[in-house]
């Protein structure tokens, strides 16, 4: 019998290459991104240090609508939480899932309000 491969399994495996690749500092931090069923979530991280520099997520109260608007309101709330802490440029890494839906649209929104990547 064949089995269908975990999706969650292969987008960690993707993931793992990325990060081989992939590396926030305090200049540049890393811009991740987690979707779960239900959320989004997205952290600056300063891989150097080991430390989250800022963090945003569709748990917060203030955010409202579809899952793509959700997405587009984090990246927005990522983008000038991290001008507050005076990151302009960042490294986006879209934690193994594909560039597109909700992924995209946040990476939009963040672009659009002042990060650069």
């Amino acid at each position: 019998m064949i089995t269908k491969p975990d999706k969650n399994k292969t987008r960690q495996k993707r993931h793992a290459r990325v990060r081989n690749k992939i590396s926030g500092t305090s200049e540049c931090p890393r811009l991740n991104v987690f979707r779960s069923n239900t959320n989004i979530y997205a952290q600056l991280i300063d891989d150097v240090a080991g430390v989250t520099l800022a963090s945003a997520s569709s748990l917060d109260k203030s955010i409202s609508g579809t899952k793509s608007e959700q997405a587009a309101a984090v990246g927005k709330l990522i983008a000038e939480r991290g001008l507050e802490k005076g990151v302009k440029e960042v490294v986006f890494d879209r934690g193994g899932y594909l560039y597109h839906g909700r992924v995209a649209a946040l990476a939009a929104a963040a672009r659009e309000n002042g990060l650069d990547f």
